[in-house]
């Protein structure tokens, strides 16, 4: 089997639960977007994934990220899924289109100068932390209105939605049903913030169901990690 028949088969595999879970959702699988998370594998992978149909891809780490968008001639939609430093963000804002990982003000100013030197606009989501002790980036929620109307009033930035990791060892449903309605109060005030980026491999069912709009999926497409195949 070659390296392209095995993502072929990941993705129909996904794909099938994709509309399994949206068919006893009650939900039309248009409403989800499949984000392929490309982090550790090769630009080769990536190339593939694109000729096999997929726009979305997601990168964790910088230079890695950057490296490959210039490596990889299919006009994708990159999406920087990982916590960042701030000094990065500027390099990061030149070719990410959507950065689900917004996590404090500091970081908001660094993205908007670094889309404005770079003559763009770049899409952002909240990142919502609902383990405190897990060391994970994000906001408390209390935090997310405020965090929200910075990124919306930043001018070159564009505030597109929120996203969530459920915590570690926990049931992710009641954080995905947490993450939803915190969606809802958000589109009141900022009702062009649709995205609701939740879901990975061994959850995305559960983030369906709840009502996630955009999954984000890794080894489940792409099968193990390129670093220990």
């Amino acid at each position: 089997m070659t390296r392209r028949d095995e993502i072929a088969a990941g993705l129909a595999s996904v794909e099938q639960r994709i509309v399994d879970a949206c068919t006893e959702a009650g939900r039309d699988r248009s409403e989800i977007t499949l984000i392929v998370v490309t982090k550790t594998y090769p630009a080769s992978d990536v190339e593939l994934v694109a000729e096999l149909g997929v726009l979305d891809v997601g990168e964790n780490r910088h230079p890695e990220a950057g490296d490959k968008a210039e490596q990889v001639a299919a006009p994708l939609r990159w999406h920087f899924l990982g916590g960042l430093q701030t000094n990065k963000a500027g390099a990061i804002a030149r070719y990410a289109d959507t950065v689900h990982s917004v996590d404090r003000v500091k970081l908001v100013n660094a993205l908007s100068r670094g889309a404005e030197a770079a003559g763009r606009t770049l899409r952002c989501l909240v990142q919502i932390d609902f383990g405190e002790a897990d060391g994970r980036s994000g906001v408390a929620p209390a935090g997310l209105a405020e965090l929200a109307a910075a990124v919306a009033d930043a001018d070159h930035l564009e505030l597109a939605g929120i996203m969530t990791v459920a915590p570690l060892g926990e049931d992710p449903v009641p954080h995905f049903q947490h993450l939803v309605r915190l969606s809802a109060d958000l589109r009141k005030e900022h009702p062009e913030a649709t995205i609701i980026s939740a879901g990975m491999s061994d959850d995305f069912q559960h983030a369906i169901k709840a009502g996630a709009t955009h999954l984000r999926l890794g080894r489940s497409v792409l099968g193990e990690r390129a670093s220990t195949r």
